[in-house]
């Protein structure tokens, strides 16, 4: 499954530190319009490259582990999305993309 939803630290270990694929990690929230329009955005990005990417959504109020992740990883604004290779972060998207820019920006993360 390329589309992840996580809640706790374990899980966020498991599903993106522990990941041989690339992962996607999108910090958001429900009561952020941007947010819920780049939600079609990365449901379309998963599917499209569910062989090479995980797409693994932390909304930053569900929970107390969430909110220590988006602590820990210095998001300050949402959308904020963090490209994780290898258990460590090496790209950062803050703000709506559109479709086409996401796509591009992960095949270029993905090809360095």
């Amino acid at each position: 499954m390329a589309l992840i939803n996580t809640t706790t630290k374990q899980e966020f270990e498991d599903k993106v530190l522990k990941n041989d694929k690339l992962a996607l990690v999108d910090f958001w929230a429900q009561w952020c319009p941007p947010c819920r329009m780049m939600a079609p955005v990365l449901e379309k990005l998963a599917e499209k490259k569910a062989d090479t990417l995980d797409v693994v959504k932390i909304d930053i109020e569900e929970s107390a582990d969430n909110k220590a992740l988006a602590i820990e990883y210095g998001v300050q604004g949402i959308p904020n999305m963090q490209v994780f290779r290898g258990g460590q972060v090496v790209h950062e998207i803050v703000g709506m993309r559109p479709g086409h820019e996401l796509d591009a920006e992960i095949d270029r993360v993905a090809s360095e």
